[in-house]
């Protein structure tokens, strides 16, 4: 059996090894690590959870310069989570070593104390693209002696469109540098960026075609849109995860998820690239602890996640393709666990699912979203329909239409009787309608024996009160004022510009009258106060064809206006 010090790892990283539980080393890394200790570059494809960040890491520690207090090994990362996941397994390492240091460099971080950590002289630096080109750009990490690169998940980076400045950082390292590139796919572009910038590299594929990992089962269930929450609730409920990891395809679907499972009562938290640079690292240190159960999360944020204990993957939305359903479902059955992949997809998502299936040569066992569902579950529910349709007797004799068998409510307001759970509000209403104030003492035809009853005279009610029509003819046109204390008090305390008219405005009296006429209180239509005031100004009304007579100065035309007439008349103003 080949072990670590056979591959070249000296006798202190293989004990620390052992103490971290790894005495063997993965078919990746006993194919990667000779040659990177030869000097030679290598591009080594394997799926995500097989210990490629071991692969390259322990030939760097083996390979460095402690003295050098400069940049020897740069590590480019797709994101900033899998950037501090490699710095944190660096560490583990270097704990009790005061002569070598590594540095996290990504954005969403305070740039002076990136700088700061800089002039100390990491030998190691473990960066994000966009961050270290804006750290070149700034001239505060110098690349022309590295002699270690290496392009940790290179495909995702592509598919990101972190292509370009990758390449533009490796045009700022030396060409005497050792390169390394680990993928768990290899689409053309990659291999071509590794024609350009590697020299003679030795390839290593630890399996001809990609496919998920033998330790993860995986399940496909048919669901609707709409019912996805419940049925993925369901599903949380029936298996009992102990970590899981639901992936979402945007960030508003992560969020809109995690306020439905918070309000459910469900210990989760969400991580998507919108969230600052510390609430993404307080969400997965609380992960990694188990203080919350759930984790959703999108593609991006989650890539390269290695959290000790995920039982289960979700995948709530489905993937785009076949790269992305890998990465996925290999944030569990790490490391030769055990572990549950469940996707929900629809109809709609039907042709990317068996896309998936054709590009890995599997079949994923299918299940509609009523078979997930626990048989204790299922009786349960029959038992609760069997109550609700039981609890609705129909009287004999009585047609569904005919509702003059309806018994008649307490107090004189007919209940309905009990229809099971349903109508529970219902009756409850029912029952506290009675405290209500001035209940009785409503119309009639808002009450339901205004509605069940003839609506013609003479018909009254067992509480003395008529019809609603009766009801209205005897209290007249305008509807019965309630006169409780809280209405009157109202009516008092109204400003008294409720009380009172203005003397000109234009009331109801004015509108109705006809021309010629005053009401009560003698104050005439709008036009017979027009005329009072121009006798009183000393002019003189003209007559009108079709009201009698119009306010105006004399002279002027009655139906014409005219810009020299306007012009005029101002003038005699001034």
């Amino acid at each position: 059996m080949t072990d670590f010090l056979s591959l070249g790892i000296s006798q202190a990283y293989a004990n620390l090894l052992k103490a971290n539980g790894i005495a063997v080393p993965t078919p990746i890394q006993e194919r990667a690590i000779p040659p990177i200790m030869e000097g030679k570059d290598v591009i080594a494809q394997a799926q995500t959870g097989t210990g490629k960040t071991f692969a390259f890491v322990l030939p760097i520690l083996e390979k460095l310069i402690p003295e050098a207090h400069h940049v020897q090994a740069l590590i480019v990362t797709p994101t900033r989570e899998l950037a501090l996941q490699i710095t944190s397994e660096i560490n583990k390492f270097i704990e009790e070593r005061e002569d070598i240091r590594v540095l996290a460099v990504y954005g969403g971080q305070d740039v002076e104390k990136q700088l700061k950590k800089l002039k100390k002289g990491p030998q190691i630096v473990v960066g994000t693209p966009g961050r270290m080109l804006d750290h070149i750009r700034r001239g505060t990490v110098q690349l022309s002696r590295v002699s270690f690169l290496v392009l940790d998940e290179a495909d995702q980076m592509l598919h990101i469109g972190f292509l370009n400045e990758v390449e533009e950082i490796i045009k700022e390292t030396p060409r005497s540098r050792q390169s390394m590139l680990f993928s768990a796919t290899m689409p053309d572009e990659i291999k071509n960026l590794a024609g350009r910038h590697m020299r003679s590299p030795e390839n290593i594929q630890i399996q001809k075609k990609q496919a998920p990992a033998l330790s993860v089962n995986q399940l496909a269930i048919h669901s609707t849109d709409r019912a996805k929450q419940a049925v993925l609730m369901k599903l949380i409920e029936t298996h009992r995860p102990f970590l899981a990891v639901i992936f979402c395809r945007t960030k508003r679907r992560v969020s809109k998820l995690y306020e439905v499972l918070r309000a459910n009562g469900y210990q989760c938290d969400e991580l998507h690239g919108d969230l600052s640079q510390a609430k993404r690292e307080q969400v997965m240190e609380r992960f990694r602890k188990a203080e919350i159960q759930l984790l959703i999360a999108t593609d991006v944020a989650a890539r390269g996640l290695d959290v000790e204990g995920v039982t289960h993957v979700f995948n709530y939305d489905i993937p785009q393709d076949t790269e992305s359903y890998i990465h996925r479902i290999g944030r569990t059955g790490r490391a030769g666990q055990k572990g549950l992949a469940i996707t929900l997809y629809s109809a709609k998502d039907k042709e990317a699912l068996y896309s998936i299936e054709k590009d890995l040569n599997i079949t994923i066992k299918k299940e509609n979203s009523e078979q997930s569902v626990s048989p204790e579950d299922k009786n349960g529910d029959e038992r609760v329909d069997r109550g609700r349709k039981e609890s609705r007797p129909r009287p004999s004799g009585k047609s569904r239409g005919d509702r003059s068998h309806k018994p008649q409510r307490e107090g004189g307001r007919g209940a309905a009787p009990n229809r099971g759970t349903g109508n529970s509000r219902r009756n409850e209403e029912s029952r506290t309608s009675k405290e209500r104030p001035f209940s009785k003492e409503r119309d009639s035809f808002r009450s339901n024996e205004g509605r069940n009853r003839p609506s013609g005279r003479g018909a009254s009610t067992s509480s003395g009160f008529g019809s609603g029509r009766e009801r209205m003819d005897e209290r007249g046109s305008k509807p019965a004022r309630r006169t409780d204390d809280r209405v009157r008090k109202d009516e008092e305390n109204k400003p008294s510009r409720f009380k009172t008219e203005r003397p000109f405005s234009r009331s109801n009296e004015g509108r109705n009258q006809r021309p010629g006429k005053r009401d009560s209180e003698g104050i005439g239509t709008g036009r017979e106060r027009l005329e009072d005031r121009d006798v009183k100004r000393g002019r003189k009304p003209e007559p009108d064809k079709k009201f009698g007579t119009r306010p105006g100065k004399p002279g002027r035309p009655a139906a014409k206006k005219t810009r020299n007439s306007i012009s005029e008349n101002r003038g005699k103003r001034k």
